[in-house]
């Protein structure tokens, strides 16, 4: 016999305390929700890539930039360090690519090592100054950086075309005889690549926040006093945070000159390190789909805003839709669908606390 509340159900209260499904790292429900988000990827991607060439190249630029975004978020997000100026290192590894592709006739490919270990040697030498500044003074520091390199470039005329800028001929980024491509599908062959380096390092990302090294960036990031007490080495993780935040970036870098095959001063200057920083906040600072999303953000919130007004208009439409994303979710658009996620679903490392002592897991 049922009783009276048996067939009223759960009550208001009781509502209101229900819990979400939660699901343990590791388990079979959780491989699942992993394949199921994959296979999605992956479908997704193969239907980008059949769309017309102007669109592929809006999704690849969506890909350059999030890698780029996701080197600023090492140092910006994990380690809590600002800086303005990886416009500089993104700048470096394109011409890097760009005058090895021109000058030394190297395949595309190839010069990808060189820039990242340019761009990495370039991150640790604007990282010194972090050693004894932070805050808005290292900002202002790495605010140099950005506006010198523009004109380092001009200056280099010689080699890097100055203010003239450098063309790469489409001829010299034509798809390996490997894959099958002609010149015809050069944009589909750097959708491609740009989607498989932006999976490689967003799995590299993830690895290294869960290492020894990404909790010491966390543990800086929240206080350098206790991180020094703990016997963490803050000027090391420091620098090497601007380091590899700097290679990834540089990396992002090359693509894109593989991409656009025409570089200028212009397109390296102050505003490319302010777009970078709008999708890095956009999306969620310290999240691992946030530079995916901010990127996705800066890259066709313009160009919709842009077909529904005209001029300056535009302009305006942008920044308001900016500043509303930013009011309504100061988490970021990620932080906040993580948010609202986390009321169904709930992932739990498997050595949690609570689900070692017996409780139900799935």
């Amino acid at each position: 016999m049922t009783t009276l509340a048996e067939r009223n159900g759960p009550t208001v209260a009781e509502k209101a305390v229900r819990r979400p499904r939660v699901v343990v790292a590791g388990s079979t429900s959780y491989r699942i929700l992993q394949l199921v988000l994959l296979v999605a990827a992956v479908c997704a991607l193969l239907l980008a890539s059949q769309s017309a060439p102007f669109r592929v190249g809006q999704f690849t630029s969506v890909f350059i930039i999030a890698i780029a975004i996701a080197g600023l978020n090492i140092v910006s997000g994990y380690t809590g360090l600002l800086s303005i100026g990886h416009s500089a290192f993104f700048g470096l590894g394109a011409y890097t690519t760009g005058v090895l592709i021109v000058d030394r006739g190297y395949s595309p490919l190839t010069t990808i090592p060189m820039a990242v270990v340019l761009c990495f040697v370039l991150g640790l030498l604007v990282g010194l100054p972090s050693l004894r500044i932070k805050g808005l003074y290292l900002a202002l520091v790495t605010l140099a950086v950005a506006v010198a390199f523009p004109e380092v470039i001009r200056k280099t005329g010689d080699l890097t075309g100055g203010a003239a800028g450098m063309v790469v001929r489409a001829n010299l980024l034509v798809p390996p005889k490997w894959t099958g491509l002609t010149r015809a599908d050069t944009y589909l062959w750097i959708f491609w690549v740009s989607v498989v380096t932006l999976a490689i390092v967003m799995l590299l990302i993830r690895n290294l926040v869960k290492s020894r090294f990404g909790l010491a960036m966390v543990a800086v990031r929240d206080n350098e006093i206790a991180a020094s007490a703990n016997g963490i080495n803050v000027a090391r993780v420091k620098i090497l945070a601007f380091g590899l935040s700097g290679a990834i970036t540089g990396l992002a870098g090359s693509l894109f000159t593989m991409y656009i095959g025409a570089l200028s001063p212009e397109s390296f200057s102050l505003m490319k390190s302010i777009e970078f920083i709008t999708g890095l906040v956009l999306g969620g600072i310290a999240t691992q789909f946030g530079p995916i999303v901010g990127a996705t953000a800066v890259v066709f919130l313009p160009y919709y805003t842009g077909s529904v007004t005209d001029g300056p208009v535009s302009g305006v439409v942008f920044g308001a839709v900016l500043i509303a994303i930013v009011f309504l979710m100061p988490d970021g658009i990620v932080g906040r669908i993580n948010s609202v996620l986390r009321r169904f679903v709930l992932v739990v490392p498997a050595d949690h606390p609570k689900y070692r002592e017996g409780e139900p897991r799935t």
